[in-house]
């Protein structure tokens, strides 16, 4: 059985049992742009917390008391929302945010409060990065994760890449980690296209693009990093690329953008996470307890919220509890736990956790009305040399 309390219930019940409970913070885009990925991200952190407890939502006998903050993704919001989870409402442990900029914002105040903050799921590499300090650790995969497994992907003796992103950090971190990533495959940028967070219309940065690219022998492919609407893919698509030789790669996403991916029969990249795709009993669980709940399957930020429920109980319990945040600390470098993905391990020097990705290839199914990500293999922990790049 789960227990949601809204920030005033906590705060009433913190004020008369404070010694008595464990206060975990959601500060998260609950509205917004991005709201179908915050929906994903609480669902799956409660049934992380309810998973992780058998079912009973405490640990050692404390019962979980979630705080859920609205940031409406706004970074300004996020930190302020934050400094007032630690502070009004005394939580031990603050996960989230959805977007990356909201993120950096945020990092700040977890060290200027001396508490823990998950990052869950914004990707950014400057998370875990330049901007990064010790009171953070990321269950979420990072830009390099996904330009690395993207990389092993599309890399290839020969092949042209141009890109696509959103000009903000998820979009400009993917794109340099996936250069990096690219350096020794073969593989070569030949132009980068960056567009405002809101666009709609891409015909001006396709144009760009197949004019870059029109004149290139050999294979030639657009990667395209995007997050939220505007679905740049299909309407680049109904452009015909192919007549360039062009053809369109991109990494794995929520399930309602994989729709578009069904007029690319074949495309291949690498994804975070389709429910079909891990084997093993936290899987099985997840897929079992969401269509029963929910009447649909698990989406790609549904595991990554539960890998954050799962982190926090699995960490208090090795700390002995969640009043010490340097017994949490200790307790997180190092520390290896089963998620939806399988085995993650945070890294203590930058405390990002370390994860499987998975090559994938596209194809159209009968039964699914969008482009289903048919594993072609699992790239493990140890084929990805993520840099650390807090140093």
């Amino acid at each position: 059985m789960k227990r949601l309390f809204t920030a005033g219930v906590a705060a009433l019940l913190c004020a008369g049992a404070a010694s008595a409970e464990i206060r975990i913070a959601h500060v998260y885009g609950k509205t917004g742009p991005f709201e179908a990925y915050a929906k994903q991200s609480h669902d799956g952190l409660m049934l992380g917390l309810e998973y992780a407890t058998d079912g009973s939502m405490e640990i050692d006998g404390e019962p979980i008391v979630v705080i859920e903050k609205d940031t409406q993704l706004k970074p300004d919001l996020g930190k302020a929302l934050l400094a007032e989870a630690y502070g009004d409402d005394d939580a031990h442990i603050a996960v989230g945010p959805v977007s990356s900029g909201v993120a950096l914002a945020m990092l700040p105040v977890a060290e200027e409060y001396e508490r823990l903050l998950i990052v869950e799921p914004a990707v950014a590499d400057s998370i875990t990065g330049e901007n990064w300090n010790r009171y953070v650790f990321r269950t979420g995969r990072n830009s390099s994760q996904d330009a690395i497994s993207n990389a092993v992907a599309l890399g290839g003796e020969g092949v042209t890449i141009a890109t696509l992103a959103q000009d903000y950090a998820f979009g400009r971190d993917g794109i340099a980690a996936f250069r990096e990533a690219l350096d020794g495959t073969g593989a070569s940028i030949a132009h980068e296209e960056y567009v405002p967070t809101d666009t709609t219309d891409f015909t001006a940065a396709a144009e760009r693009i197949f004019t870059a690219m029109k004149d290139i022998e050999g294979e030639k492919r657009l990667f395209i990093i995007w997050a939220g609407g505007g679905n740049p893919m299909s309407k680049i698509q109904a452009m015909d690329p192919s007549r360039f030789g062009i053809e369109i790669a991109t990494g794995g996403n929520i399930l309602a953008a994989l729709t578009a991916y069904k007029e690319l029969p074949g495309m291949e990249g690498a994804t975070y996470y389709y429910y079909e795709i891990p084997q093993n009993p936290v899987n099985d669980w997840l897929v079992k307890e969401h269509m029963a709940r929910f009447d649909s399957p698990p989406d790609f930020f549904t595991a990554g919220g539960m890998a954050a429920g799962i982190a926090v109980v699995e960490a208090i319990r090795k700390a002995g509890g969640a009043e010490d945040t340097e017994a949490l600390i200790a307790a997180m470098e190092g520390m290896e736990f089963e998620t939806p993905k399988g085995m993650m391990r945070f890294r203590p020097e930058d405390h990002q956790a370390l994860q499987s990705m998975y090559h994938f290839r596209t194809e159209v199914q009968e039964d699914k009305d969008y482009g289903v990500p048919v594993l072609v293999r699992e790239i493990g922990i140890d084929e990805m040399d993520i840099p650390v790049r807090n140093q």
